[in-house]
């Protein structure tokens, strides 16, 4: 049985809920052989490490006599184990080899229980779409064999997928259905499962008194489960459902009282079976009650024996929880020096588990809400001790770890949007950019609940400066400023273009020498969603003052110099200008293609001719230094529905990384991925988040790319035109940008900022 928390980095949702798992005692046959019993005891006890040893000698075992069905069915237990210790790939890897070989063998009712394994990891990995999909065939089966123990089993979890979904009454009613089933088999652990997840999905939905029967009845049928590791995580679940209860009902003290007993409890059942990693769980837990009830030298006393706990045990998942709310606590007795090294420590043991970070999935709280806030509370911490010191070195080195730690976010957060390993791949390749450029002055603003801090990078050396506007306001002036600046026909953009000059860029512009001609802006949040070049002082825009880049992190930044002068530059032009699956024409396409292949001649995909199967042919077969896609784009904030739209088709990102990717590879890599026709909705910061990796995922050093799509004529003048500046060598990307934007804002009839402020540059600037 698999408990997740509230702040857990294996599932990134609000709720806590016990998975049903496909374990032996539930939907197989059974264990046939004394490693398989050994296995299965090693389980309940917790000893998940010893039992995927022993269920992969019995699956080795099993292929050697080729008992292929046994094979599958140790896999498929080695997989649950893998995932209940987070280690979602191996699992993946297990359970792919499992379905298989169900599958070679033709053993539905095998490959169901297969299904049902899957469908849990896909909750736990955060894809609640898989999730669901495969939990349902392996319902069709299961309601097919009248399989009732597994019909039982998915339901609960399909009551899990529902409840991550925010449907609370769907989830009520599958938990309900699971345990009408158990009763009905007999089967008494199942049915305490969905007894409480049945109280979960009951508060959720706000009916909190129904909620309180059920939890009161799933203790009593809880104490009198025999000890195990299922049992003591249900009393730690259980634990949790009282404190949501408690929140829900307000001023009930018995509630209160009835979760540190159901945390006793599973500490009791913890120590009795050896489980550390159970210990560090229901102590830390305990400690957050502590916390909450502002007993804080309680608190941190217990929250001290859960980091104990989770030290003996190895599990860093519960570790950075436990670290984290030691900071927490440190910070409100006051003692902040400690309170930043327990927020290390958090932050360490995040990091050291990353790559199994479960995606958001924009689903429940986001990765900001839910993780970001850590990374946030330890630079704020450091921002502040930086008024305490007295040495520059010191200064100088506590501003640099504020921004380095809002750095591991950041590539934090574009590995949860695009699911996969392209920022690792991006950070192999930078440098140190800053001091890549003597022109450019590095702007880094930190949006804080209280205030701004502006981070200002001049050859390497931070500039600090605060300015005391929350940021609750900030985004509101953005979300503001982004609406209107999109109305060609009105001026009312300009207050909210103004105010954010006066906050974000007046502050920092008396540091900012003569010789500067470029300003990388490094935007977080809301402030993805728009284009500083439309900022105003009063008199001119941002654009007319410097050059504009924006980056998606200092660390992600590749600084490879741009080919051109002729020889080696050479580009790939494909488009749209025909209306094809219901999206309007782009007539101004062809002028644009003609345009590129004037400065920089190459293969060009028009139309038909512009499909996925072209498109890989030519990507495979040729090098190209720039990569031009005039076509309608949407990015969303889940990155599977963000597209580049193709005759036949659409080009996801994931395609995009694997296409375009390829070039990464080369002698000379991708130096230019250009998207001229790309679309992110206003006040959309995830989607605007995709955007801003686009070259990261496609493997560029740079994109140009639009924040909404504008006229179409005016579009292709931007990007002639940058083409254009591009060939001259003294140049650079983010100069040549500005130039074409001036060049149209001079054209009285695309003066308006709509026209020519949506074209970013992202990533390299050079």
């Amino acid at each position: 049985m698999l408990f997740v928390t509230f702040q857990s980095s294996r599932l990134l949702i609000k709720i806590l809920i016990i998975v049903g798992l496909a374990s032996a005692w539930s939907i197989t046959a059974g264990p046939s052989s004394a490693i398989a019993m050994d296995a299965l005891g090693a389980y309940e006890q917790g000893a998940f490490e010893d039992a995927i040893t022993r269920w992969s000698e019995e699956a080795s075992a099993y292929e050697r006599e080729g008992k292929f069905d046994k094979e599958s069915e140790a896999l498929t237990l080695s997989a649950q184990a893998y995932q209940t210790l987070g280690h979602y790939r191996k699992a993946f890897e297990a359970l792919t080899k499992a379905m298989e070989l169900a599958e070679r063998i033709g053993d539905q009712q095998r490959l169901a229980q297969s299904w049902a394994v899957a469908g849990n990891l896909y909750l736990a990995a955060g894809d609640l779409e898989n999730a669901e999909r495969y939990l349902n065939k392996a319902l069709k089966v299961a309601t097919t064999t009248k399989d009732v123990p597994l019909r039982a089993v998915i339901k609960n979890n399909l009551g899990n997928v529902f409840l991550a979904q925010q449907k609370p009454e769907e989830a009520v009613s599958a938990y309900r259905e699971s345990l009408a089933l158990a009763l009905d088999n007999k089967d008494d652990q199942q049915a305490v499962r969905a007894r409480i997840n049945l109280t979960m999905a009951l508060s959720q939905s706000g009916r909190f008194q129904e909620a309180r029967a059920e939890a009161d009845r799933g203790l009593s049928e809880l104490g009198a489960l025999p000890d195990s590791y299922d049992k003591g995580s249900g009393f730690i679940t259980l634990g949790r459902s009282y404190q949501m209860l408690h929140s829900g009902l307000k001023a009930d003290d018995e509630l209160l009282r009835e979760a540190f007993s159901a945390f006793n409890q599973a500490l009791e059942v913890a120590y009795k079976i050896g489980y550390s990693r159970e210990v560090s769980y229901a102590l830390g837990y305990m400690g957050g009650l502590y916390e909450s009830e502002r007993r804080y030298e309680e608190a941190l006393a217990v929250t001290g024996r859960a980091v104990q706990a989770g030290q003996q045990a190895v599990a860093p998942e519960a570790l950075y929880q436990w670290h984290w709310q030691t900071a927490r606590i440190l910070k409100r007795l006051g003692r902040l020096d400690e309170a930043i090294t327990a927020y290390r420590h958090a932050v360490q043991a995040l990091e050291s588990i990353r790559r199994d970070l479960a995606p958001s999935s924009a689903r429940g709280q986001s990765f900001r809400e839910s993780i970001g806030v850590l990374y946030f509370e330890l630079a704020d911490l450091l921002l502040l001790q930086t008024d305490r010191m007295k040495s520059p070195e010191a200064i100088e080195a506590s501003l640099s770890e504020a921004r380095n730690t809002i750095e591991l976010f950041k590539g934090a957060e574009l590995r949860d949007y695009f699911r996969d390993e392209c920022v690792d791949a991006a950070r192999s390749r930078a440098i140190d950019i800053e001091k890549a450029s003597k022109n450019a002055a590095i702007l880094y603003p930190i949006s804080l609940p209280d205030r701004i801090e502006l981070l200002l990078s001049l050859q390497g050396e931070l500039r600090r400066v605060t300015v005391p506007v929350t940021a609750a306001r900030l985004t509101k002036e953005v979300r503001e400023f982004r609406i209107k600046l999109e109305k060609r026909t009105t001026r009312r953009y300009l207050p909210p273009a103004q105010q954010l000059y006066d906050w974000l860029i007046r502050p920092i512009a008396p540091l900012l020498p003569p010789s500067i001609d470029t300003l990388v802006i490094v935007p977080d949040g809301a402030l993805r969603t728009i284009p500083f070049s439309a900022l105003h002082d009063g008199n001119r825009f941002l654009i007319q003052q410097y050059a504009i880049a924006t980056s998606p992190g200092l660390t992600l930044t590749d600084a490879r110099p741009f080919y051109r002068a002729g020889v080696k530059a050479n580009a790939l032009s494909v488009g749209l200008t025909e209306a094809v699956q219901d999206f309007p024409s782009l007539p101004g396409v062809t002028t644009e293609i003609d345009a590129v292949q004037g400065f920089y001649p190459g293969k060009v995909l028009l139309n038909k001719e512009f499909v996925l199967s072209r498109l890989e042919e030519e990507l495979k077969d040729n090098s190209f230094s720039i990569v031009h896609m005039a076509s309608h784009g949407e990015f969303n904030n889940e990155v599977g529905k963000s597209f580049i739209l193709t005759f036949d088709d659409k080009l996801t990102m994931e395609q995009l990384s694997k296409f375009v990717g390829l070039l990464r590879f080369r002698d000379d890599p991708l130096s230019l991925l250009t998207l001229s026709a790309c679309e992110t909705a206003a006040g959309d910061d995830r989607a605007a988040l995709g955007l801003a990796g686009v070259a990261i995922k496609a493997g560029a050093s740079s994109a140009l790319a639009s924040l909404w799509v504008i006229n179409d004529e005016a579009s292709s003048e931007v990007v002639s035109e940058f083409y254009r500046q591009l060939k001259n060598p003294t140049v650079s990307k983010a100069v040549a940008l500005q130039r074409a934007q001036l060049k149209l804002f001079d054209d009285l009839v695309y003066q308006h900022p709509a026209y020519w402020s949506p074209f970013l540059l992202l990533s390299n600037w050079l």
